[in-house]
């Protein structure tokens, strides 16, 4: 991409440059612009501005696929690998087929509002469309930060919105159901000990206890060592993923502030010392045992199942592994604990998230407050 002097010509006391910029279009054709410049400022200037048309033009013909493919590698070393394969599935069934060899340069407003609509007659939940729109509107932003875009046209149609469905029901254990589903399961621990003389079902015995009483996320649960556990205290600091392509995956809590440590209460710390007893009589036990499972974790489809066994066999009502997180916090916010204490329990980085989830559990203070006001005269 040269410059050339041109000998004997000026303008105003500057020399004549020719530049020369040689380029592949996007049909794969060799083409040359050339350029006329006085002054070898005003040539480089000349120079650099050609080659950045040339940029955008490239680039805008890249295709939305190709875009998502730079971008997930950008970011692949940035994120948790989970939360990796959750972004490639939300792209792959509700992006790629659709706008996937849409070209850049004609990514327009009314098309994404042609793919918005097709997303609505999916028929989703408000929850998943807005989590595919999050999706979309990412990678497109990273469109605009690597200037293959001069801004997101996604933000002008906006995300989804809905009316008309209701917000579902949050479900979770009563102390009197709790006990009910953790007797259920004491029981079957004991009967397949007694008859097989085998310790496995303690484990899921374990776990509900632990999902109850200190509310971790199952693959902080599943993580969890008998060297987190310190003076009565856990440590929470990692999580595994079993739903991953190969074996488990031990990664970071979710964000920062998933690690913590948890004071653990008087009535799991008795399930965690009898449990510790019984596993000191596995071969090869070690400080580096998962209390969950051993050398390794109980699995993720063996939870779901228990779950809703011992729910049947105690008559109450099921819920999702999940809701384990719900049924902790039900009974803290009932008991008036604040709001801040419950996020740092739970592990979430924002408090906005904690209160904008669980404030409804929180007893009506109305009455309360008009009292303490009354008495000021």
């Amino acid at each position: 991409m040269p410059i050339y002097k041109i000998d004997g010509v000026k303008q105003k006391g500057l020399q004549k440059y020719l530049v020369r910029i040689n380029f592949i279009d996007s049909n794969g054709v060799k083409k040359q612009l050339t350029r006329v410049a006085f002054g070898m400022e005003s040539a480089k200037n000349l120079e650099n501005n050609l080659l950045q048309g040339l940029q955008d033009v490239a680039t805008s013909k890249i295709t939305l696929q190709e875009l998502w493919n730079e971008y997930i590698n950008a970011l692949k070393y940035e994120i948790r690998e989970s939360t990796l394969e959750k972004k490639k599935e939300i792209f792959r069934l509700h992006v790629t087929p659709i706008l996937g060899n849409i070209k850049l340069d004609k990514l327009n407003v009314k098309i994404l509002q042609g793919w918005k609509i097709q997303i609505e007659a999916g028929n989703y939940a408000l929850k998943t469309k807005k989590n595919i729109y999050a999706e979309l509107r990412a990678v497109l932003n990273y469109a605009v930060r690597m200037e293959y875009l001069p801004r997101n046209p996604l933000l002008k149609i906006g995300n989804f919105k809905s009316t008309l469905e209701l917000k579902s029901e949050m479900s979770y254990y009563t102390a009197e159901e709790f006990l009910k589903f953790i007797n259920a399961a004491l029981k079957s621990a004991k009967d397949v000990e007694s008859l097989r003389n085998s310790y496995s079902e303690w484990n899921y015995y374990v776990f509900f206890n632990i999902a109850f009483y200190c509310g971790l996320r199952k693959g902080e649960i599943f993580a969890l060592k008998w060297s987190d556990i310190d003076d009565g205290y856990l440590h929470v600091t990692r999580s595994i993923n079993q739903k991953l392509h190969g074996d488990d995956r031990e990664t970071a809590p979710k964000n920062k502030s998933s690690i913590r440590t948890l004071q653990i209460p008087k009535p799991l710390v008795a399930v965690l010392n009898a449990h510790k007893t019984r596993q000191k009589q596995l071969s090869g036990y070690n400080d580096g045992f998962r209390i969950c499972g051993g050398v390794r974790p109980i699995r993720d489809s063996s939870v779901q199942k228990k779950n809703i066994d011992y729910a049947k066999i105690a008559g109450i009502h099921v819920i999702r592994i999940h809701d384990w997180r719900h049924s902790h916090v039900s009974m803290l916010a009932n008991a008036g604990v604040n709001i801040q204490e419950i996020a740092r329990r739970l592990g979430h980085s924002d408090i906005e998230m904690t209160w904008g989830t669980y404030s409804h559990l929180y007893p009506k203070e109305e009455e309360k407050a008009v009292e303490i006001l009354n008495k000021i005269t």
